[in-house]
């Protein structure tokens, strides 16, 4: 776990905290969060009014930074309570990630370069729309948002 301990004082240094919304997303939740916890312990999930196993998979991780609430209002409103919480909770930058497993937590590293090369500034990372595991409705929602 020295890479954990490695990036997660940088975490702490910046205050700096992952937030994952989720909505129905139990079969790829548990993959999302061991990846990320590998890289810290400051994890915010906001259960969107979750009807499927989502609760007993977050069961699995005590450690995870929990918003929970029903019925569900869409990921909208879920950023922004997650965005809510990490203030409340002393963060300055959250990294945003979606709990179907389409960011990666590999790529937090150079989310946490960018902090520290721009402080301050509103970070946005780019990726491939058109890669393997990218559902048809993202891609089209990405590319509109993108534009």
């Amino acid at each position: 776990m020295i890479q954990q301990s490695v990036h997660n004082e940088q975490f702490e240094r910046h205050r700096v905290a992952v937030l994952i919304p989720t909505y129905n997303n139990a079969g790829t939740l548990g993959a999302v969060l061991n990846d990320a916890l590998a890289y810290t312990q400051h994890i915010i999930v906001v259960n969107d009014g979750a009807t499927d196993e989502t609760s007993a998979v977050l069961a699995q991780f005590p450690s995870v930074q929990l918003v929970s609430y029903s019925p569900n209002r869409g990921k909208g409103v879920a950023l922004r309570r997650g965005f809510a919480y990490a203030i409340k909770q002393g963060y300055d930058y959250v990294i945003t990630m979606d709990a179907d497993g389409q960011h990666f937590a590999s790529d937090l590293p150079s989310m946490l370069q960018q902090v520290e090369i721009h402080p301050g500034a509103l970070i946005i990372g780019a990726r491939n729309l058109y890669q393997e595991n990218m559902p048809g409705k993202s891609t089209s929602a990405n590319t509109v948002s993108h534009f």
